[in-house]
């Protein structure tokens, strides 16, 4: 049987040559990158912010960044695998918006590797849902993917029916109107499943944190001992050169 599998595999890959999840030229793998793709993707590294994961020069293993110092978050760690720029964002959204499901995998694997401290302290894995005229609409939540794929991955056990957006929102870009604009838009359908759990929170991209504070500051709510935040890209602040450290 392994031979028959293997020479499937094979076949199945000459007449179907495994592409790059970016930019579909051919590649010697499925579900990977060409190697160009590969080296134009931004990867954070340490030091970072030890609350939001946020990129430092400061080394250290405690050390803020000037908004968790002026305004602590809900959540316990945030941790992102990439920055969110022009080469992280054609495969962010390719995924998101372009039907590219099939780029959950390799995602899930730098989610497992860069969150490896977060799984081994966390009992479940939530994603961030979508309202349901936006799930209509898109047809899939690009986070429950995610979340689904990360739990085959590491055994940490998923759920994507706890955490529910009953508001819709619109984007309405960085700041304070996006915090005002999520305030309040998600809540826990069943506080009894989350009380006492240690939550691992996922998402694509941490554009300023609102969402995922919203999201946090519901579940903390419904019982939660903790909440932990996982995406795979993440936003850099404008002037972000100018006010990250201090």
């Amino acid at each position: 049987m392994p031979f028959l599998t293997s020479l499937f595999h094979h076949l199945l890959n000459l007449c179907f040559p495994p592409r790059c999840l970016s930019c579909s030229l051919d590649t010697t793998a499925p579900s990977s990158l060409c190697p160009k793709c590969w080296e134009a993707l931004n990867f954070i590294d340490a030091p970072t912010c030890s609350l939001c994961g946020l990129p430092l020069e400061t080394i250290g293993d405690t050390v803020l960044c000037g908004p968790c110092l002026h305004k602590r978050p809900s959540y316990h760690r945030c941790r992102s695998v990439l920055v969110y720029d022009k080469a992280s964002k054609a495969l962010i959204l390719g995924f998101k918006h372009g039907d590219k499901t099939e780029n959950s995998t390799l995602m899930a694997r730098w989610l497992a590797q860069t969150g490896h401290g977060l799984l081994t302290t966390s009992d479940l894995i939530i994603p961030v849902p979508l309202h349901r005229t936006r799930l209509l609409k898109r047809r899939y939540n690009q986070a429950a993917l995610l979340a689904a794929a990360l739990s085959r991955q590491s055994g940490c056990p998923w759920a994507g029916m706890l955490l529910h957006r009953h508001k819709k929102t619109e984007y309405q870009g960085r700041g304070t109107a996006r915090q005002r604009n999520v305030a309040g838009a998600f809540r826990c359908a069943q506080p009894a499943r989350i009380a006492g759990q240690r939550i691992l929170l996922i998402d694509d991209v941490f554009t300023t944190g609102a969402t995922v504070e919203s999201c946090s500051r519901a579940l903390l709510k419904a019982g939660a001992q903790q909440v932990q935040v996982l995406t795979v890209a993440r936003a850099l602040p404008q002037r972000y050169n100018e006010w990250s450290i201090l």
